[in-house]
């Protein structure tokens, strides 16, 4: 009679050694797809970081751009004023010119943030201003400025250049 337990048994076990074989196979498949994942995932970062370099070098490169659109019109302006100058002895004209295209150019920086910094009758900061000289004044109080030598100017809150001030040291002392 043949032994149908022992032939049950290496079935039993022919089954799981092809079942075995079939999951270490689906694994291995698994296994090499998660590393193709893996290896498009560094691509595409490795992509993404390069164009957002490029996109930040762009971004610093150009970022002056619609200031300097901004101050073309008025070096326009001021090629027409030498133009007008050069043809006219009338100097009022010119200096009424000139004024008008200043005026243009400090309003074309302060639409970028870019403002004078307050001097005379202000109390004098080391972070905004140069003190170049001390003085007596009657007008002011110690540690006010009473004269500007150069203007200062700020660009949103960082200091671009301080300005050049006189600051009092008080009431002239009589002698």
């Amino acid at each position: 009679m043949p032994d149908f337990d022992n032939q049950d048994s290496e079935s039993d076990q022919a089954v799981d050694a092809l079942a075995g074989d079939q999951a270490i196979q689906k694994l291995e498949a698994e296994l090499h797809e998660a590393g193709e994942r893996l290896l498009r995932s560094q691509a595409e970062l490795e992509n993404y970081r390069k164009r957002a370099r490029r996109e930040m070098e762009d971004e610093r490169r150009y970022a002056t751009l619609p200031l300097v659109r901004d101050l073309l019109p008025i070096i326009d302006n001021l090629e027409r004023a030498l133009l007008a100058a050069q043809q006219t002895t009338d100097s009022k004209g010119l200096l009424e010119g000139v004024k008008m295209v200043l005026a243009q150019f400090v309003a074309a920086l302060a639409q970028h943030q870019c403002v004078k910094i307050e001097t005379v009758g202000t109390t004098f900061d080391p972070h905004l201003h140069q003190a170049i000289a001390q003085e007596a004044s009657s007008e002011h109080a110690a540690g006010i400025i009473t004269r500007s030598a150069q203007v200062g100017y700020k660009l949103h809150d960082r200091v671009v250049r301080p300005a050049q001030v006189f600051v009092s040291i008080g009431m002239p002392v009589a002698g």
